[in-house]
């Protein structure tokens, strides 16, 4: 059988042959792909020339690009377009590319070669680049194990391969919850107070599974405008307790058991290497450093939001009160907080949705990154997509050079995880005189278009696409040698400053003019709105900094000290949340049980970086408010210092390059109104 996986790509841009791929053809293409990553690694060890960063550290980047190929089309898909089949072969290949990643770096021979080029870089002469891969490499290798003694390093083996097996069984899990629960409605007067657009939408889910009347679902576009403005109480508390029981109900999708082990593994790989836990294992490769650090930025931010969320609770508490709500729950929480929204403010996020249409919101984001970047965004049809759904564009700058291209996901449908995020099929790197162009993909879960209406996104849902199109823009311009230091490769504290720094553009009526126009007048947006949207900005900041707050802690929690005497995941969640709850405790309810970003993703030990990076974000954007939020200059120094230059230099280095000074949290206090 010919495998498309193991042969060139023959695609437009050298994309991926979705439409050539079957299920069938990865886990042979894995196995050829490791094997051929082992040829390339022999070469390496098995030359009797003098180690150099030439023959040795520069062979070992470039090595394994078939696997990584493989690698990144296969794990994209299962996050966006899984399916048993992926999720069988997901179990089987994980524990495989965890073995070989242990193969790599507990190979003694070659962690020997590059010891010595380590040791003698001094003589080197190399480029900052250069010395950054090579240190990279070196600490990669210390890091994972070289340093054990052979007992100690098939230990290292089986947690690794554990752990990869655990982390993807915790994500299964929580998509199994998320489409196991339905609300189906069949009375008229259970849809009060729900606008039309979500009634329509879910009149179109209920007939797509043959069914009469309305069905809600657990899904972000689903769930969210239900428990904003549906006026039924029971069936929000409904909704909310299964959203908040995923993966929680003592079920075959339960995930309780797999986050104790998950943590204790975690504990126990951290001791083995030789530090005090996995929080002060992976801060070591942060800009926060320690887990110190992490705490007490989050502890000093949560003394100055917990006095404003204090406030804001009572100010739900009154507007709950006139509706005859005597304690405010969970499940009232977005409800209200809409209703003290639209008397404080006069705004309604109804009323802003005629003017995001989707469509145009991508043609504004398209519009702001070129009067930035000088990037141009073309629609293309000739390369292969892995859903129906899926956009594709070639990128180019002013003067028509290709710069990558650009997958966009929208919309939610089985199989997909919820939430939104940014990904890449292809890395860039520069390599025999060709700069190699990066694929890169975002996938969000919006509100899908009905018969009658476009796809209205919510001011939120806005946020969101420029937040993830800020990463896009990360990994389209990345213009380094190294595909490992390109791009959003950098340390996790940092990669949130192009997604969050984007953000700002939808506040702002110089941007918002560019795309915010009625889907079926084409009037642009009123001024009175775009006013009410700033002001409006930091409406419940205190409230959204304790919550997010609250997340970093729990993961510190989780991941600062020991947990093997941990028995009782709910208990646990309880006594890290204390110091910012404002709602009472529900309980059929557990965060951590689907706590994808840390028990899934690459978040552990790294949720506080959604806060660091807002530091960084804000003090960024100062500068072009300042400056001007189209300034060239401004965006230039940022694109040079930060977009091209992925993982190449210490972040805060590339920061000081970029704004002449070191961050501080002024401009972060003073825009959330924080600051006495």
């Amino acid at each position: 059988m010919t495998n498309p996986l193991l042969e060139t790509f023959n695609k437009p841009y050298n994309t991926a042959p979705f439409s050539l791929i079957k299920v069938e053809h990865f886990k042979p293409a894995f196995i050829e792909g490791i094997s051929l990553t082992k040829g390339e690694i022999d070469q390496i060890v098995q030359n009797p020339e003098t180690p150099s960063f030439k023959n040795t550290i520069e062979a070992l980047e470039y090595s394994g690009q078939t696997l990584d190929r493989i690698s990144s089309i296969f794990f994209n898909l299962n996050s966006a377009e899984t399916s048993g089949e992926i999720q069988q072969i997901a179990q089987e290949v994980s524990p495989l590319l965890s073995e070989f990643s242990n193969d790599i770096t507990l190979n003694q021979k070659l962690f020997n070669k590059i010891k010595v080029i380590y040791d003698n870089k001094e003589n080197l002469n190399l480029t900052e680049e250069q010395n950054t891969l090579l240190t990279k490499n070196y600490k990669s290798f210390v890091r994972n194990g070289a340093n054990l003694n052979e007992e100690q390093k098939i230990e290292l083996r089986k947690i690794d391969t554990k752990l990869s097996q655990l982390k993807l069984k915790f994500g299964e899990n929580v998509l199994a919850e998320t489409h196991d629960f339905e609300l189906h409605l069949t009375e008229k007067e259970q849809l009060n107070g729900l606008p039309e657009g979500v009634i329509e939408a879910a009149e179109l889910t209920a007939k797509q599974k043959n069914k009469n009347g309305w069905i809600f679902t657990l899904d972000y576009p689903s769930y969210v405008p239900f428990l904003t403005y549906s006026a039924n109480r029971n069936l929000r508390k409904k909704m909310a307790i299964a959203f908040g029981a995923k993966a929680f109900r003592n079920n075959k999708n339960d995930n309780q058991q797999i986050v104790l082990d998950i943590a204790t593994l975690r504990h126990k790989r951290a001791v083995l290497l030789g530090y005090k836990s996995h929080a002060d294992f992976v801060l070591e490769e942060r800009m926060a450093e320690t887990p110190q650090t992490v705490l007490t930025f989050l502890n000093d931010l949560l003394e100055k939001a917990k006095p404003a969320a204090n406030k804001e609770f009572k100010q739900l508490t009154e507007i709950a009160k006139k509706d005859g709500v005597e304690k405010l729950e969970k499940w009232d929480s977005a409800y209200y907080s809409e209703k003290l929204k639209k008397e404080l403010f006069d705004l309604e996020e109804e009323k802003l949705k005629p003017f995001f249409k989707l469509e145009n919101v991508i043609e504004g984001v398209f519009q702001i990154s070129n009067k930035l970047y000088d990037l141009n965004f073309e629609e293309i049809f000739t390369i292969d997509k892995y859903h129906e759904d899926v956009k594709t564009f070639k990128v180019t700058d002013t003067s028509n050079n290709y710069i990558a291209i650009l997958y966009a996901d929208f919309f939610p449908r089985k199989g997909k995880r919820n939430g939104a995020w940014m990904t890449s099929f292809k890395s860039q790197w520069k390599k025999d005189n060709e700069n190699s162009r990066p694929h890169i993909s975002i996938v969000c879960n919006f509100t899908k278009p009905t018969e009658t209406k476009p796809s209205l996104l919510t001011f939120n849902e806005v946020t969101t696409l420029f937040h993830e199109f800020g990463h896009a823009l990360h990994g389209m311009l990345a213009n380094t040698t190294y595909p490992s230091l390109s791009g959003t490769n950098v340390f996790w504290d940092f990669v949130e400053l192009p997604s969050q720094l984007l953000e700002n553009w939808c506040f702002q009526k110089e941007a918002l003019n560019l795309f915010s126009k009625h889907y079926k007048t084409n009037e642009l947006i009123p001024m009175e709105l775009i006013e009410k949207i700033k002001k409006s900005s930091n409406f419940l900041e205190g409230s959204q900094t304790l919550r997010q707050l609250s997340f970093g802690i729990l993961d510190m929690e989780w991941h600062s000290k020991d947990p093997s005497t941990i028995n009782d995941v709910k208990k646990f969640e309880l006594e890290a949340f204390k110091g910012t709850q404002l709602f009472p405790d529900v309980n059929e309810n557990c965060m951590s049980t689907s706590f994808s970003h840390i028990f899934q993703g690459g978040y552990s030990s790294g949720y506080y970086s959604y806060k660091w990076a807002e530091v960084l974000d804000a003090d960024a954007f100062a500068l072009f408010i300042e400056k001007g939020i189209f300034d060239k200059e401004t965006a230039n120094k940022f694109k040079v210092h930060i977009l091209e230059k992925g993982g190449t230099k210490k972040p805060i280095k590339l920061y000081e390059l970029f704004r002449g000074k070191k961050p501080d949290n002024s401009a972060l206090l003073k825009r959330a109104g924080l600051l006495k």
